[in-house]
């Protein structure tokens, strides 16, 4: 898996968000072991201690659970997944319609050019 953390932002906060991609686009499932603390944070090129403050924040939110012997897992509650996975849809989209905004496109103009480059494949893309 690939980590491509930078130093604009806290470094725990973007494990959590790389953590709740890998949820949400299915790479971790309902109920799937997640590799060990040190495991990841090996992966991630990072402190243990960074990797185990977003883990624990994951815990907090309930999309993560530990079992004391056994390591940590993914919520098994699929409607929580679903709801994460809706709400950073949003997220991501309203950012990208404030964007076109800010380039002088209106909505219906940004929804009309979705629809035009969504005709191809997603891994087209196209470079001025």
């Amino acid at each position: 898996m690939s980590w491509n953390l930078d130093s604009d932002r806290p470094i725990f906060i973007q494990i959590i968000e790389k953590i709740q991609m890998d949820i949400i686009s299915g790479l971790y499932g309902p109920g799937d072991k997640l590799p060990s603390v040190r495991d990841l944070a090996q992966d991630a090129s990072v402190n243990p201690n960074t990797m185990q403050k977003a883990l624990s924040e994951l815990e907090r939110t309930g999309l993560v659970y530990s079992l004391r012997t056994s390591g940590r897992f993914i919520t098994e509650d699929t409607v929580m997944i679903e709801n994460l996975k809706a709400e950073l849809a949003k997220e991501i989209i309203t950012q990208f319609l404030c964007n076109m905004q800010k380039l002088g496109i209106q909505k219906e103009e940004a929804i009309s050019l979705i629809s035009e480059i969504s005709k191809g494949d997603c891994h087209d893309t196209v470079r001025m």
